[in-house]
C-alpha cells in the first residue's frame, strides 16, 4: 500500500521525454526506446569507431550502441547515469545491447576466453561518486553474454579531473601510465572486452588497451554504450 502510494505521489518518470511510464515500462517508455540513436556499429566491423584507434593501438573490434550528441537521449541517459545515480540506466542498455554481439564474442579456440573489463575509476573518484558508471552495463553484457567480468585486472594509477571540459589535445595526453594491471599467471592468452561509457576522442581507452596488451598474447576490443561523432 505505501509503494502505490508513493507511486502516486512520485511517479516513475521516462529519463528521454520525461513522460509517465506505463506499466511494463522502466526507465524509457516505448517511444523513446525506439526513438534511440543508433549506431549499427555491430554490423560493419570496420565501423568509425574502431578507425579512431587504427594506428595507435591494435583493436580487433570496437562497438558503441548509441550516438552522442550535443542535444538528445543519449546525453540525457548519459548524464543521469553518470552523475545522478541512475545506475539502472547501465543495466537497460547492456540487456538491449547484448544480443547484437553474441555473435561477435564467441570463443575463438579452446586457448582463448573472453573477460569483460570495465575502465577503472580511481579510488578516490569513486569513493566521490559512490560507483562505476559502467559497472551495471558490464553485469549486464557479463550475464548476457555468459562472459566473466574482471573488475580488478584493471586499475587507475592516479587521480585526474574529469576530462569533460578538455579539449582533444588535452585528452590526447593521458599517458601510459595512467592505468596499469594486476597481472596474475593466468591471464596470458585472453581477449578482453573493454568497456567504457563514452568514446570522445578515445585517449582513455587507448591508455586502457595498451596496459592490457602487455599481458602475453593478449587481445583486446572494446564496447561502448555511446559514441561522439566528430
Amino acid at each position: 500500500m505505501l509503494k502505490n502510494l508513493f507511486k502516486t505521489i512520485f511517479p516513475d518518470l521516462c529519463i528521454g521525454c520525461n513522460g509517465l511510464l506505463i506499466k511494463n515500462e522502466s526507465v524509457l517508455c516505448i517511444h523513446c526506446r525506439h526513438d534511440l540513436p543508433y549506431t549499427q556499429h555491430h554490423k560493419n566491423p570496420n565501423n568509425e569507431a574502431l578507425l579512431k584507434f587504427y594506428g595507435i593501438v591494435p583493436i580487433e573490434n570496437c562497438f558503441a550502441m548509441l550516438y552522442f550528441h550535443n542535444e538528445g537521449i543519449a546525453k540525457r541517459l548519459m548524464h543521469q547515469l553518470k552523475y545522478k545515480g541512475k545506475q539502472e540506466i547501465g543495466t537497460l542498455l547492456g540487456n538491449m545491447y547484448y544480443p547484437e554481439l553474441e555473435d561477435k564474442f564467441k570463443h575463438e579456440d579452446s586457448k582463448t576466453t573472453f573477460e569483460i573489463i570495465p575502465v577503472p575509476l580511481h579510488k578516490k573518484r569513486q569513493k566521490e561518486r559512490g560507483y562505476n558508471q559502467v559497472t551495471t552495463f558490464c553485469k549486464a553484457l557479463s550475464k548476457g553474454l555468459d562472459i566473466t567480468l574482471n573488475e580488478t585486472l584493471l586499475i587507475r594509477n592516479h587521480y585526474t579531473k574529469t576530462q569533460t571540459q578538455k579539449n582533444k589535445i588535452a585528452r590526447q595526453k593521458i599517458n601510459d601510465a595512467l592505468f596499469d594491471i594486476v597481472e596474475t599467471t593466468s591471464e596470458s592468452n585472453k581477449h578482453y572486452i573493454l568497456v567504457d561509457d563514452i568514446i570522445t576522442t578515445g585517449a582513455t581507452l587507448e591508455a586502457c588497451a595498451k596496459a592490457l596488451l602487455r599481458i602475453p598474447n593478449a587481445k583486446v576490443s572494446i564496447v561502448t554504450m555511446a559514441f561522439t561523432e566528430t
